[in-house]
């Protein structure tokens, strides 16, 4: 049975990114760091700051491990090129109100963010707001969290 010319582009599109994901992990383990994120940019002639490059493996980190596996990767390169609209247009949403540059929404930054919407809101009540939706019990609304408010 021969493959639709589709499959073959999806087959050929996934060994391109197992192949550059291979090239991002330096040391082998699997996983793409931070550090390793870094050092790959910065041979490409993009310079990406330790801030920026945790942040972007924040985003795209499904395990909360702190490291990027193959699919974390690829989804994030799939945001990176502008894959998924919905995507972008919600992280773009998050950096609104992500103010404080720690890669979450705190109860600060979400009352600051519905003040400059004109809607006025105590501190208390930005936190239960945030609470709601508040997976992991931190206290802060990270990206996937936010999503998920977003999405209902």
């Amino acid at each position: 049975m021969a493959k639709s010319p589709a499959s073959h582009v999806k087959i050929t599109e996934r060994s391109k990114m197992e192949r550059i994901f291979t090239r991002f992990d330096a040391d082998g383990d699997g996983k793409i760091s931070a550090a390793e994120l870094r050092r790959v940019m910065k041979t490409v002639g993009e310079e990406l700051t330790a801030d920026d490059a945790e942040a972007a493996v924040e985003s795209a980190d499904s395990d909360g491990d702190g490291l990027l596996d193959l699919e974390d990767f690829v989804r994030l390169v799939g945001v990176l090129e502008g894959g998924d609209e919905e995507e972008r247009e919600l992280r773009e949403a998050f950096g609104m109100y992500e103010m404080e540059g720690e890669g979450c929404i705190t109860a600060k930054s979400l009352k600051r963010m519905l003040s400059r919407l004109g809607t006025s809101k105590k501190l208390e009540e930005c936190m239960v707001m945030i609470e709601r939706f508040d997976l992991n019990g931190d206290g802060v609304l990270c990206f996937e969290e936010f999503k998920s408010m977003m999405m209902l």
